[in-house]
């Protein structure tokens, strides 16, 4: 199993959802995250005064899935994330050693 972290532009997650939804993949956890990459930030201006933002709205996708469907996955979620601009985002893949379903205790592969 594979953890897929995925970092995007706000207005890009139902796009993906609905990408990875039409894969198979409907299991995922959703925040909204503040960061910055090589976009830095920019300068806005409030009644008048200009002032820096450092921190840009993001979104974090995180999914558990069976190893066999990493490359889709990762290929579908560039196919719906991509602009082409900066700030597109980042996809991290990571291990995972173990799941557990709290509710019936099943593990592995049948708890994802």
């Amino acid at each position: 199993m594979k953890k897929v972290e995925v970092i995007l532009k706000p207005f890009k997650l139902d796009d993906v959802r609905e990408a990875l939804s039409e894969i198979g993949i409907t299991g995922m956890t959703v925040t909204e995250v503040k960061g910055f990459g090589r976009q830095k930030g920019h300068t806005e201006f409030y009644r008048g005064a200009e002032y820096v933002v450092d921190f840009l709205p993001k979104i974090k996708m995180e999914l558990v899935i069976r190893e066999e469907q990493v490359e889709q996955c990762v290929e579908t979620i560039i196919g719906s994330a991509r602009t082409g601009k900066i700030g597109d985002g980042k996809i991290f893949v990571a291990p995972v050693e173990q799941v557990i379903r709290i509710r019936t205790g099943e593990k592995d592969a049948d708890a994802i």
